[in-house]
């Protein structure tokens, strides 16, 4: 017999509601899927996630990213967070605002330090602050793939990574407040924790042993 994980929260919320500090998103009730109103907006250029290569979806070679952004109220500053598939390893970046340009610029410089064979892909939602993704291409040497849209699921790895990031800043976090140091811990912490799915690896340990092969 299997259990969904939809059940699992249901149960927590209805009969075990002192472990909901527990969940990455402890909201006091549970809330129900949201529906996005389309926007006309489209990323030019895009190469959809159905497209890419079947080995990244297995996580079998390294070097597969994806990346999101975490939002300060009212479109101040943002975080900017890119996970490797394989060893689940973070990286974060603040941004001042939520612009292509800005997006653009911190993740190279989050990533540009890796080794050639850890940026092979890099897999982004819809938003406008993608549109930059084949300048990103260049400089990385990466190949960018898209979720469908309004499919956010599709980059499961770093959503994950933001709801854990969540923890330490809440929603309504202004994050030109939140100083460097703070993310380098809140990073530290989230790539030295060990993992199930890593053989309880830290994802830390597992990257450096990807970037070594």
């Amino acid at each position: 017999m299997t259990v969904s994980h939809e059940t699992i929260y249901q149960w927590i919320y209805l009969e075990a509601r002192e472990l909901i500090p527990q969940l990455a998103k402890a909201h006091r009730k549970r809330l129900p899927r949201r529906y996005c109103k389309k926007s006309r907006f489209r990323v030019p250029d895009r190469v959809f996630i159905s497209d890419r290569p079947e080995h990244v979806l297995s996580r079998e070679q390294p070097g597969q990213g994806e990346v999101d952004t975490a939002s300060s109220p009212r479109g101040t500053a943002a975080l900017v967070v890119a996970v490797e598939r394989k060893t689940r390893y973070v990286r974060i970046k603040a941004i001042p605002r939520k612009t292509a340009v800005a997006f653009r610029q911190s993740l190279v410089d989050s990533l540009g330090s890796y080794p050639g064979h850890m940026r092979v892909t890099i897999t982004y939602d819809n938003g406008a602050e993608n549109t930059c993704h084949s300048w990103v291409d260049r400089a990385l040497g990466t190949q960018a793939y898209f979720c469908e849209p309004y499919h956010s699921w599709e980059k499961a790895s770093v959503e994950n990574s933001i709801g854990l990031i969540r923890r330490y800043f809440p929603k309504g976090t202004y994050f030109n407040k939140v100083t460097r140091n703070q993310l380098i811990s809140v990073e530290k912490r989230l790539n030295n924790r060990p993992r199930k799915c890593l053989n309880y690896q830290t994802p830390a340990e597992a990257f450096r042993e990807e970037c070594c092969t």
